[in-house]
């Protein structure tokens, strides 16, 4: 199985796909264009999650070790425009650079911090490492899949690069469907199948999900490109566009398990 990159690397990372985000929100001249995979946000209130979400972690991480997350201050106030500046442009360069000190806040932090040290995570129950490592390893997907979603607001989107897809299928199992609470259905078994060699065998038939090694008796598969899985298990592409293989309705029913909202 692939690895989670190294604690440098999910830094690097972060700033690379939050900055993906930022250039596709660069080049659109709406920034109350409504994003598709988001369908109650516009491009500015896209920017304006993400800068919230990295202060948000920054403070987390700083914390250490609680029971609960930090209050959290204000962020910086809108820039005023001036008289006579073209408003468009004043507007989307103080948003942008407010993200962008939004994402340095963050990766300071991480950095600051190190991989090991304790903090609160909402991922608790899970059998995740409630770690600032894990809180790194999670943003890196919350930055590449909005980054995707500004992309495709601005009919620009591009692929998730493979690092980052891989782990954050992983990631997902992990934390998104670790914290689910128990499957409501029918006990299954899921195989998911990267084609870049990697797969997953989710283990739903006990009190709780897990990954097992091997592949037999699956009840039903996905079989695509492992940045299409990824965004498929995020809601962000149709189960149509990956290859099914079994029982469709036991895969619908995956993708709406986890409480995404």
């Amino acid at each position: 199985m692939t690895q989670t990159p190294v604690f440098e690397d999910l830094l690097a990372l972060i700033q690379d796909r939050s900055a993906a985000l930022r250039d596709s929100v660069a080049g659109s001249p709406d920034l109350d264009v409504r994003v598709p995979s988001c369908p109650d946000w516009s491009l500015r209130d896209l920017v304006e999650h993400l800068a919230e979400v990295h202060r948000s972690w920054a403070a987390v991480v700083l914390a250490g070790p609680s029971d609960k997350p930090p209050a959290v201050a204000p962020g910086p106030a809108p820039a005023v425009t001036p008289a006579g500046a073209p408003v468009g442009d004043t507007l989307s360069a103080d948003l942008l650079a407010r993200s962008a000190a939004a994402t340095d806040e963050l990766i300071a932090a991480l950095r600051a911090a190190g991989p090991t040290a304790g903090c609160w995570t909402w991922w608790g129950e899970s059998d995740e490492p409630t770690t600032s490592g894990a809180v790194a390893r999670h943003q890196v997907q919350e930055a590449a899949v909005h980054a995707f979603d500004a992309q495709l607001a601005t009919g620009t989107p591009r692929p998730v690069p493979v690092v980052v897809a891989l782990d954050g299928i992983a990631e997902f199992i992990g934390v998104s469907h670790g914290t689910a609470g128990p499957w409501p259905h029918e006990r299954a078994r899921i195989g998911l199948h990267a084609g870049e060699g990697e797969s997953w065998l989710l283990d739903l038939t006990g009190p709780g999900p897990h990954t097992v090694d091997g592949r037999p008796g699956t009840t039903a598969e996905l079989h695509g490109p492992a940045g299409d899985l990824l965004l498929t298990l995020h809601g962000r592409l149709p189960l149509d566009r990956l290859r099914c293989e079994g029982d469709r309705a036991t895969l619908e029913n995956l993708l709406g398990w986890p409480d995404l909202s």
